[in-house]
């Protein structure tokens, strides 16, 4: 038998070119790692008959691997214990393999898995990500001396969803919703996204600090860059009264939020509750006749192409398609 069961675990036994030829013995703890090189060796087998396998100790296991990269990267990430968490919740769901033996199939066969499960291919791209970086950077360090073996993977592609935005009207009657709302705060934490295209995260933390005399400073941002914005003084003066004797000016009101958008009877995409805000505040900023470039630096979009998906609204957008065409030059 190829693959045997032993009280230590499986054992792989085979001699792929038939009796009398080279035997492969090499022992797991699990089935489906065992499974997996068997099925390695017979493809290096079939690329080289000549090959032979290097003698290799190093049994270290994919969790290992991501203690490596805490220890000497993860801990100085602003997102790193987020990571680390993602990673070793990874690492448990394809059966914390030992590293030599993950290859570009043990992920496929674990994604495959994934979709049938009914997880979103963005959901499985962001693993892929996670641990083609891990890989990366322990090659980087030094701590792996092999290739990365997600490097030949690509990821799925995705049809872009459409972001939303909300009208003016939508607007007036969103925010007459928040008023009436029993929490103190969330009325102006929408205020705040709609004036300025803060992540609801960033206006809600907004800390008296921040508040500079023509607008505000948000920092400890996604991309980790420090942006200022400016506001209009009526909103400013607001937030100023509100400072007084605070360290953070608002509590949290994301659930007041998202009773306000149920009871105005707007449907928004999945994903897209709070960032709605944020999409209609790029979206009118563009229909306004405003620079990608400056909603860029206000956005704090570290890549241009993240915010290129508001350019089609500029009212001047490829207009130079209705003169330059060839038609047209008649």
């Amino acid at each position: 038998m190829a693959i045997k069961k032993t009280e230590s675990g499986w054992i792989v036994d085979v001699q792929p070119g038939g009796r009398g030829n080279k035997r492969y013995r090499k022992g797991f703890n699990t089935k489906r790692e065992a499974l997996e090189w068997e099925t390695w060796l017979k493809g290096q087998l079939l690329q080289d008959p000549a090959w032979s396998p290097k003698q290799d100790k190093d049994a270290r296991r994919l969790s290992e691997l991501i203690i490596l990269w805490w220890d000497h990267h993860g801990r100085e990430l602003r997102a790193g214990e987020d990571t680390r968490s993602r990673l070793d919740n990874l690492a448990q769901a394809i059966g914390d393999p030992i590293a030599v033996t993950f290859t570009a199939d043990t992920f496929a066969t674990y994604r495959r898995e994934r979709l049938d499960a009914g997880i979103k291919p963005n959901t499985v791209n962001r693993e892929h990500a996670y641990l083609r970086s891990l890989f990366n950077e322990l090659i980087r360090l030094g701590q792996w001396k092999r290739a990365n073996p997600l490097s030949g993977v690509r990821q799925f592609k995705i049809v872009e969803a459409e972001l939303t935005f909300l009208t003016l009207d939508q607007v007036r009657a969103l925010l007459t919703k928040l008023e009436c709302s029993r929490n103190p705060d969330v009325a102006t934490v929408a205020r705040i996204a709609l004036a300025t295209g803060a992540r609801w995260g960033e206006a809600e933390g907004l800390r008296s600090s921040q508040l500079r005399h023509h607008g505000i400073e948000f920092s400890a941002t996604k991309s980790g860059k420090n942006r200022t914005v400016p506001v209009e003084q009526s909103l400013l003066a607001t937030l100023n009264r509100r400072a007084t004797g605070r360290v953070r000016l608002f509590g949290d009101c994301y659930d007041a939020f998202r009773y306000a958008i149920s009871e105005s009877g707007l449907e928004l995409p999945d994903g897209q509750l709070t960032h709605v805000l944020r999409h209609t505040f790029a979206s009118h900023f563009m229909i306004n006749g405003g620079n990608i470039l400056a909603l860029q630096r206000i956005l704090g979009h570290s890549d241009l192409k993240m915010t290129m998906r508001y350019a089609h609204l500029a009212p001047e957008h490829l207009a130079e398609a209705v003169t330059l065409n060839p038609l047209a030059r008649l």
